[in-house]
């Protein structure tokens, strides 16, 4: 395993779309590795390969207190189930040191693929729903500042820019 380099925003690579995986190799499942170590060391709860600038529907979560839980999402799908919107506090590997309010469905149904290849579906809410909505934004090109103020979110580019010297 193998801890990456997470990008930081406003870097652009964040807004690239995440192709699907085709196979559940050896590569997919060292890159799935090396999330769960890289999430870990960052002392988060989700990472997609989005942000290690890796351009692959993958996905790992952990949100047990214990960090001994991960889930590996790969092709990931939601489905709403309860579309009431819930206001949780997110915070993101991608965005140190800010922490803001979305508001998120309640209630959702996953369905991917594990590390065997074999396809699954849960039904999620509360932190682990918030969890996974966030990483699959990622896949698709957006971050958590995006459901912000543009004037909060040029406050937040800026204060990145100048502590990590982000090339844009």
């Amino acid at each position: 395993m193998a801890v990456l380099k997470i990008l930081i925003f406003p870097d652009q690579r964040l807004r690239t779309v995440a192709k699907d995986v085709l196979e559940i190799n050896d590569e997919v499942k060292k890159l799935s590795s090396d999330l769960l170590e890289t999430m870990y060391k960052g002392n988060g709860i989700g990472l997609s390969a989005t942000q290690v600038n890796v351009h692959k529907k993958v996905v790992v979560i952990d949100v047990s207190e214990e960090k001994n839980s991960p889930l590996f999402l790969i092709n990931p799908k939601v489905e709403i189930l309860d579309p009431e919107e819930k206001i949780h506090s997110e915070g993101c590997l991608s965005v140190p040191g800010f922490y803001e309010e979305v508001k998120r469905p309640r209630k959702i149904k996953i369905t991917a693929i594990d590390l065997d290849g074999n396809e699954f579906s849960i039904e999620a809410s509360d932190l682990l729903s918030v969890a996974v909505q966030h990483e699959m934004d990622h896949l698709e090109g957006r971050i958590f500042l995006d459901f912000l103020s543009n004037l909060k979110r040029q406050r937040i580019k800026q204060k990145l820019l100048k502590k990590f010297k982000v090339v844009v």
